[in-house]
Order: C-alpha cells, then sequence, then structure tokens
C-alpha cells in the first residue's frame, strides 16, 4: 500500500469504532441468542463458521489489497455484504429455518465478515508513520466501540437474548460502509498484472513463516487463540448460570483494561523487550481462567477485567511487530495470515474442541465451571512455556535504538 497520507485520526478513530461496534452487538450476545431460539445446540457450529471462513477469505482478500485492488474499495463491499449476510442470518432464526440453513446462513455472514478486520487494520496501519506510538490509543477506539455495541445491546435496547441485537448490528455495517467514502483510495503496494494460483490464494503469505521469529510470534498465536476462544461464549454462559442480568454489559469489563493497556503499550514497548510483553499477556490469561474456575460472580467479574490485558499484550503488540518487522509490499497478507491462524485454525480448535470439553464438564444441565475452567488455564500455562522456550527475538540495551531485522524480508 502506499505510504501515509495525511489522513485525519479523527476519521480513522471513527472508523475502527464504527467496524468494533456491530461485532460486539452481535458476537457477545451470540450464543444466548441462538439458545433463545432453541438452537443452542448450533453454537459450537456457529462459531466454527467464522473459523473455516478464515481458511479461506482473509488470505485471498488480503492478496488482492496487496497486488490488486484498493483495501478501501475492498473495505466498503464486505461492509455491505456483512450486513446483508447478518440480517439474513437473523432472518433464519427468526423464521425457524431448518439447522442446515441456518448454519449455511452463518457460513456465508462468516466468508464476508472475516476479512473485515485485518483489512480495516491494514489501512489505518497505512496511515500512520509510527506505528508503535500511534497504533495503540487509535485501536482503543476498536475497544470503545465494541463496548458502546454492548451496552446498547444490555441497557438501551434490552437485547442480550434477541434478534434486535443482530438486526441493529446488520444496519450498522451500513454506516461502516458510508464511511469508507471519506477514505483515500489506497493502492495497492505490490501490483502485479498476472498472478500465479498461489498468489491469487495468498497462500505466498506462508513464506513469512521462514523466519524463526516470526514462526514462533505466528504460532503461539494460533495456540493462544485456542484457550482464548472459550473467553465470550463460556463466560456469558457461567454467568447466566449464577443469575447475572445484562452480561453483555458485565462482559464489557474486558473491554476497560483493553483500553488502558492500548493507551500505555507504547511506553511499554518502549521499556521493556518484546518477549517479556508476550509472556506477560499469555501469563495473565493463566491468572484469569484460574480466577474464573473460583465459580462466584466477584472472582468472574475480575477475571473478565484482565482480559484487556491478556488479548492486547500479545495479539496487538503481534500486530505492531509484524508492521515494523515485515516488508511493506507484505504487511496486509501478513496481517491476514495472522488472523487465519488466530480466527481460523485457533478458534476452530478452540470452539468445537471448547464445545466438547464444556459438554464433558457438563452432567444432567450442570457445569462443573471449576474443572472447564481449569482445564482452560492449564491449556494456556502450556502455550506460555513453549513461547517461553521457542522466542528468541532481538537483544538489545535499554534505551537503544533496535538493529535493522535482516529477517524482516520473506526471503
Amino acid at each position: 500500500m502506499t505510504q501515509p497520507s495525511t489522513t485525519s485520526r479523527s476519521k480513522l478513530a471513527l472508523l475502527f469504532f464504527c467496524t468494533a461496534m456491530p461485532m460486539g452487538m452481535w458476537n457477545v450476545p451470540l450464543a444466548n441468542i441462538y439458545a433463545a431460539y432453541g438452537r443452542e445446540h448450533l453454537v459450537p457450529w456457529v462459531l466454527a463458521t467464522s473459523a473455516v471462513a478464515a481458511f479461506i477469505s482473509p488470505l485471498f482478500v488480503g492478496a488482492l489489497a496487496d497486488q490488486k485492488l484498493s483495501p478501501t474499495l475492498l473495505l466498503r463491499w464486505l461492509a455491505l455484504a456483512t450486513g446483508l449476510a447478518l440480517a439474513l442470518s437473523c432472518t433464519a432464526l427468526a423464521q425457524g429455518w431448518n439447522d442446515g440453513l441456518v448454519l449455511l446462513c452463518a457460513q456465508v455472514q462468516a466468508l464476508v465478515a472475516t476479512p473485515v478486520w485485518s483489512i480495516t487494520s491494514s489501512i489505518i496501519f497505512s496511515q500512520l508513520h509510527t506505528p508503535a506510538k500511534q497504533f495503540g490509543p487509535l485501536r482503543a477506539c476498536a475497544t470503545f466501540g465494541w463496548m458502546a455495541g454492548c451496552w446498547i445491546v444490555s441497557f438501551v435496547l434490552h437485547a442480550d437474548a434477541s434478534l434486535v441485537a443482530g438486526y441493529t448490528a446488520a444496519g450498522l455495517w451500513l454506516l461502516v460502509m458510508s464511511l469508507s467514502w471519506t477514505l483515500p483510495l489506497i493502492q495497492p503496494a505490490d501490483m502485479q498484472g498476472r498472478r500465479s494460483f498461489r498468489q491469487i490464494l495468498g497462500l505466498d503469505a506462508i513464506d513469512l513463516l521462514k523466519n524463526p521469529d516470526h514462526r514462533v510470534v505466528f504460532i503461539t498465536a494460533a495456540l493462544y487463540s485456542i484457550p482464548l476462544a472459550a473467553f465470550y461464549p463460556y463466560t456469558a454462559r457461567h454467568l447466566k448460570d449464577l443469575g447475572v442480568e445484562n452480561v453483555s454489559a458485565v462482559i464489557s469489563l474486558a473491554q476497560t483494561t483493553e483500553v488502558l493497556t492500548m493507551l500505555l503499550l507504547a511506553g511499554v514497548l518502549a521499556r521493556f523487550r518484546l518477549k517479556w510483553v508476550f509472556l506477560s499477556g499469555i501469563s495473565i490469561c493463566v491468572f484469569r481462567y484460574s480466577l474464573n474456575s473460583l465459580d462466584t460472580r466477584q472472582w468472574i467479574m475480575i477475571g473478565t477485567t484482565l482480559h484487556g490485558f491478556a488479548f492486547t499484550l500479545y495479539f496487538i503488540t503481534t500486530q505492531i511487530y509484524l508492521e515494523e518487522r515485515i516488508d511493506r509490499k507484505w504487511r496486509v497478507r501478513a496481517q491476514a495470515l495472522l488472523y487465519l491462524l488466530m480466527s481460523g485454525v485457533g478458534n476452530l480448535i478452540g470452539y468445537l474442541g471448547g464445545g466438547w470439553w464444556h459438554a464433558a464438564c457438563t452432567h444432567s444441565g450442570i457445569t462443573d465451571w471449576s474443572r472447564f475452567w481449569l482445564g482452560e488455564s492449564a491449556l494456556t500455562a502450556a502455550v506460555c512455556l513453549f513461547f517461553a522456550i521457542a522466542y528468541r527475538g532481538i537483544h538489545r540495551q535499554p534505551d537503544a535504538p533496535p538493529p535493522p531485522d535482516p529477517a524482516s524480508s520473506p526471503a
């Protein structure tokens, strides 16, 4: 893509805010909505549709953005398609369509929605001069959008188990589409005429795994996403079992620390080695799942609040790492590969495995939540140990500028 332009920070912040809001409105109450319409048994499979889509659309769309079409145009039409597909999914539930058609609608929605986040992030990165300092505060606006979506669902629409949340989110995707007209038409950084089949599918991004540090960061993102996939669907169920109302609003506590961490991230990255920043995020996740295993409202709320640290210190740091360590012409595909490994490999295993583990911890309709969360905590601890052993990184003296990364090119 092109070099940074003068796009105002307010436009970029608004784009992040409005893109995240419909995601929060639908994704957080999704499990309870499906249960309210008698389709609770489909929840693991509906969640898995996003993982299946992540194997297909992000790299394909990322390759288009790097080599063929403006990411701005791609965002515009993906936002429209996402809104229409979400409205269709809600209609399938409302009209009582059979399970196969409900899952088909969910899969179509996932295919068009999955690339949106990586495309949005790449557009914003392309407009920044110093991503390590500027991205955190802008990304915090996305978290505010997610929180606003949750609050609207709980306190305005009172739709924690209603399709009103889904139809409202579908309408908001049209707002995202309209915002694309306020953005510059960013040109691909690696414009190509004829492309090989491998390039069309974006499979050449796999070459990024040749670099040992990149490989560990990518693989850890996939592994860490497995236990992390349990957070939203099963925290919502756990809170409901404990008699908590306004579940979406309670889960939005996770975003309070997410915002705080993003605002402080530039200073953290300037003072500490990347390895310790990555490890601290995964370690906090081990601790917060352990708190959930105590099976009380108070401890779960504290554990939920810690989610912001657990998520941001690894995944947002990873996005910045890729922007600074990867050659410019590969950056959209690098973000897409990250999304594939997180939402494809990690979430697919996490959703289906989490569904199996939840079923194994449930007897006569009662879930042993202590056992469930201790299992997730042990899995996260194993990921933490893997990263601690495998990642090497660049050693540098405090306050010294990092040396150039000789392996930043995927060659």
